[in-house]
């Protein structure tokens, strides 16, 4: 693993909504926007595009937590834009905390972590999970 960014680094991220991430569960539609936990997975990738620079050959990021203060809705053909801020890393772990905006609007604000591990050692947890 190698850090090249100083605390407070600033990577930014946007992702138009679609119907695809909308509020829609095992009984159906909730809401026709986007939903807590698609909001969840975007700003999961806003953290992640430091580790992506942050990885050796043989290493790779995997996500150990988030907060998401959903604050405001997005609806489908609006851009949100991810701002992550590179708070600490900890060892092997990456933090980052990160506001959803859209037009300006804030939707969305949090923490993510995420820890950069050898792939061998991801590789042996994942098989002995699967027995």
């Amino acid at each position: 693993m190698t850090n090249p960014f100083a605390t407070g680094a600033i990577k930014t991220f946007s992702h138009v909504v679609t119907p695809a991430d909308s509020a829609t569960f095992e009984s159906g539609q909730v809401h026709a926007v986007y939903s807590t936990f698609a909001l969840c997975r975007d700003a999961e990738w806003s953290g992640r595009l430091f580790v992506l620079e942050m990885k050796e050959e043989g290493e790779e990021g995997i996500g150990s937590g988030i907060t998401v203060k959903h604050i405001s809705p997005a609806l489908p053909g609006q851009e949100v834009l991810f701002t992550a801020t590179l708070i600490e890393v900890n060892g092997n772990e990456v933090v980052t905390e990160y506001i959803a905006t859209v037009g300006g609007r804030v939707i969305a604000e949090g923490t993510q972590w995420q820890k950069i591990v050898k792939k061998e050692k991801l590789d042996r947890l994942f098989e002995s999970l699967a027995t």
